[in-house]
C-alpha cells in the first residue's frame, strides 16, 4: 500500500509549494486570526451582557449561546452565506468586497462572520468562567473606593481573569485553524479546498491530503509554541520573584556571584 503512494508529490507539496498553495495557506491564516479576534470580542460582550441587571440583555446572551452552541457550525456557515438571499432577496456577500486598502472574496468574509459568531458563543462561557474565578471581594472593594463598575472590571477583574481565559482561548484558536476547512463548502480557496481540487484533477487523494494534514500540523504546532510563551508570561505574576530551576542554576554560576561568594 505504501508503495502505491507517490511520495514525490507529497514532498513537493511540503517542500516546494506553488504560489497558489501559498495563497490558500495565507487565506487559512487570516481567516483564523480574524474570526478568532471577532469571536473573542463577541464572547466578551455576551459575557458582560450575562452579568447585566437588564433582563433582556441576559436573555439575548443565553439565547445566543443556546442557538450557536447547539447547531452544527457547517449549517451556520451555509445559513449566513446563503440565508440572506433566500430569505430576504438581499445578497450580503457579493463575489468581491472592496475594503479600500484591499479586497476580499465575499465567501471569505462570510466565513469570517460565521466562524466568529460561532466562536463567540464558546468564548462567552470561557470569559464567564475567567471572570467568576476572580474573587468577588476585589470588585466590591474597588466599588467601595469609588471606582465605577466598568473601570473596576477593566482594570482589576479582566487582567486577572486573563490567566484563566488564555489557555482555553489558545485551544479554541487551535481548533479554529482546523475548522476553516469547512469553508471549502462555500467556495473559499483555503488549504482543504486546494487539496480537494488537486485530488479531483489527479485522483491522488492520499498524497494531497497527507500534505495538507502536514501543513495543518505545522500551523497548530507553531501556535502551541506561541501559546505556551504567552501562558508563561501571564504566570510570572503568580510566582512573583520565584525563579525557575534553570534561572537559579544560571544565576548561581554567574562569575559576579561566584566572586561574591569567594569574597565572603
Amino acid at each position: 500500500m505504501l508503495a502505491a503512494v507517490d511520495w514525490h508529490v507529497v514532498w513537493e507539496r511540503i517542500v516546494q509549494p506553488d504560489h497558489v498553495f501559498a495563497r490558500a495557506l495565507w487565506t487559512t491564516i487570516y481567516i483564523s486570526v480574524a474570526a478568532q479576534f471577532f469571536g473573542v470580542v463577541l464572547g466578551l460582550m455576551a459575557a458582560l451582557m450575562r452579568r447585566s441587571r437588564f433582563i433582556p440583555f441576559r436573555l439575548v446572551s443565553g439565547l445566543y449561546v443556546l442557538v450557536f452552541r447547539g447547531t452544527p457550525v457547517v449549517v451556520q456557515i451555509f445559513f449566513i452565506y446563503y440565508g440572506s438571499f433566500f430569505l430576504f432577496g438581499v445578497n450580503l456577500f457579493p463575489d468581491t468586497i472592496d475594503l479600500r486598502i484591499f479586497s476580499l472574496p465575499g465567501a471569505a468574509v462570510a466565513g469570517i462572520v460565521a466562524l466568529a459568531i460561532n466562536e463567540g458563543a464558546y468564548m462567552r462561557e470561557i470569559v464567564r468562567a475567567g471572570i467568576d474565578a476572580v474573587d468577588k471581594g476585589q470588585l466590591e472593594a474597588a466599588k467601595s473606593l469609588g471606582m465605577p463598575a466598568r473601570l473596576a472590571m477593566r482594570r482589576i477583574v479582566l487582567p486577572q481573569a486573563a490567566r484563566v481565559i488564555v489557555p482555553p482561548l489558545g485551544n479554541e484558536f487551535n481548533n479554529m485553524m482546523k475548522t476553516t476547512s469547512l469553508l471549502a463548502f462555500i467556495g473559499v480557496y483555503e488549504l482543504f479546498q486546494d487539496a480537494d481540487i488537486h485530488y479531483s484533477n489527479t485522483f491522488q487523494p492520499v498524497e494531497y491530503f497527507t500534505a495538507v494534514a502536514f501543513w495543518y500540523l505545522i500551523l497548530t504546532s507553531v501556535w502551541s509554541v506561541i501559546q505556551a510563551h504567552i501562558e508563561r508570561k501571564l504566570a510570572v505574576s503568580d510566582r512573583g520573584e520565584e525563579l525557575s530551576f534553570r534561572e537559579r542554576v544560571a544565576q548561581a554560576w554567574m562569575p559576579v556571584h561566584a566572586w561574591g561568594r569567594g569574597a565572603r
